[in-house]
């Protein structure tokens, strides 16, 4: 993928996770900056030429004073590997870190916030998806340029059991009565994850810009 204009200074949210490592690491080799949300005391795996910020994804007021200079925040925390018994962490982790990143984005000097909310709608994880959606709407309202990336499944390593599912996939997508909902939920690799967030941070829009499961898939990480 070309370089984009412009060398950028990138908050990142959940920066020592499966996404926040590999996306810090695409950044930092193409010249941006780079300061990664982690907490105190965390000896989590920041790649080095990042900034280190320790302080709590939940509670704004710990680290909204430290995202500055940063121009863009990217918003990764959210509940590992989510399931159906997990209802009660994506309100208290994932719907909380999200109402303080917009709120330490806002008191701060970002102009460009970057979501990953999830593909919908869908058969399954109801209460998951309810949840990303809820993270639209505040990131929709807060005033900044927003970039809302959904994808279904991210592959990668720890990450690859959906791969049995892909001979089904390939079925419905020439089913025309499911084909939309293939490409819609389709997978997507975690290097071509990487690739649109990147994208995504060197090219804000003008207001709010969606970017689904197939313009995923056609980044070139």
């Amino acid at each position: 993928m070309p370089a984009g204009p412009g060398r950028r200074t990138v908050f990142v949210t959940g920066g020592t996770g499966y996404l926040g490592v590999p996306l810090i690491r695409g950044l930092l080799e193409r010249g941006h900056a780079v300061r990664a949300l982690v907490r105190p005391g965390s000896s989590g795996p920041v790649p080095a030429g990042a900034t280190r910020i320790a302080g709590d994804a939940l509670r704004a007021e710990t680290y909204r004073d430290q995202v500055a200079p940063a121009d863009t925040l990217v918003h990764l925390v959210g509940t590992p590997r989510p399931g159906s018994a997990a209802t009660a962490e994506f309100r208290r982790v994932d719907l909380v870190s999200v109402e303080a990143a917009v709120a330490a984005a806002q008191s701060a000097p970002v102009t460009h916030f970057v979501y990953v909310s999830v593909a919908h709608p869908a058969p399954v994880m109801q209460a998951y998806i309810s949840v990303r959606r809820q993270g639209e709407t505040l990131v929709r309202a807060s005033g900044l340029s927003v970039t809302i990336l959904r994808p279904w499944y991210v592959l990668g390593p720890g990450h690859r059991w959906p791969l049995m599912l892909a001979p089904l996939y390939a079925v419905w997508s020439i089913i025309p009565s499911t084909s939309d909902g293939a490409r819609r939920l389709g997978l997507v690799t975690l290097a071509q994850m990487v690739g649109a967030l990147i994208r995504a941070v060197e090219n804000p829009p003008e207001g709010v810009r969606v970017v689904e499961v197939p313009e995923i898939r056609s980044t070139r990480g």
